[in-house]
């Protein structure tokens, strides 16, 4: 929400000022869109496969609606399965557990090979390619985002210098000096827009929830693991404990 929230403002804000200073339609220009945002993207088009440009807005969005778990919370979650599964010691119990984590497919997933019988190495070992894979996939989306970031500038550049071009050639045409300031000033002003506004931000965003989200993997399958070992779930924590941020450590036990 915070994303939608601050990206939402910051256009009003925008908005907001051309309102207030003027006629909306003076910041219209089809040249400046054609040249920033279709450019920009057959630009970044250039450094990415066809199926991945398809994939990454899906990725992305993915990524910031569900990968933005508190790892202190999902931390309790997975020392509550454990404290369950040492408590029955049955394996129905966990298979039974599998439909509620549906929302976490990672945990879900270590879960399952619990009950199919993998062995704690295996577990290991599977969940942690896992999480590389998803890690890589997210940071390709960074990537793309980045690129994005420092092409949309450029291309608000390049539209700049094709104004500037058009104006010095039709300096004895007065009528043609106005359009082509504007293509020059606007273009700028797409590029600075596009660049700042979504891409950057965006960039930082996914970056963030991809490393939230490889250590929330990682307690995921650390829990799996501990669970197929049968360790006391103090020992749990006291594992858990030692990846999570001191501001987010957890005292499920009270003593």
């Amino acid at each position: 929400m915070s994303t939608v929230f601050g990206m939402l403002t910051a256009f009003l804000l925008v908005i907001g000022a051309i309102l207030l200073g003027g006629t909306p339609l003076a910041f219209i220009n089809l040249q400046g869109v054609m040249i920033v945002i279709l450019g920009t993207f057959a630009v970044t088009a250039i450094s990415f496969r066809l199926q991945e440009m398809i994939s990454l807005p899906g990725n992305i969005w993915t990524l910031l609606r569900h990968g933005q778990r508190d790892p202190n919370e999902e931390a309790i979650k997975v020392l509550k399965i454990a404290v369950e599964a040492r408590k029955h010691n049955d394996i129905l119990m966990l298979e039974r557990l599998l439909p509620r984590l549906k929302d976490t497919p990672f945990l879900m997933k270590s879960i399952q090979l619990v009950v199919d019988g993998a062995q704690p190495d295996e577990i290991e070992q599977i969940m942690r390619r896992e999480a590389s894979t998803a890690s890589a996939r997210h940071m390709r989306a960074v990537d793309f985002l980045r690129r994005a970031g420092d092409v949309a500038p450029a291309m608000g550049l390049i539209g700049t210098l094709i104004g500037l071009v058009r104006m010095l050639g039709n300096l004895d045409n007065p009528a043609e000096i106005g359009p082509s300031m504007a293509v020059a000033l606007l273009t700028t002003f797409y590029g600075a827009v596009l660049a700042h506004l979504v891409f950057i931000p965006l960039a930082a965003k996914t970056e963030h929830c991809t490393e939230e989200e490889g250590l929330v993997n990682n307690l995921y399958a650390m829990g799996a693991t501990s669970i197929r070992r049968k360790e006391n779930p103090r020992r749990l924590e006291m594992l858990l404990n030692t990846i999570l941020p001191p501001a987010k450590r957890v005292t499920f036990f009270k003593s």
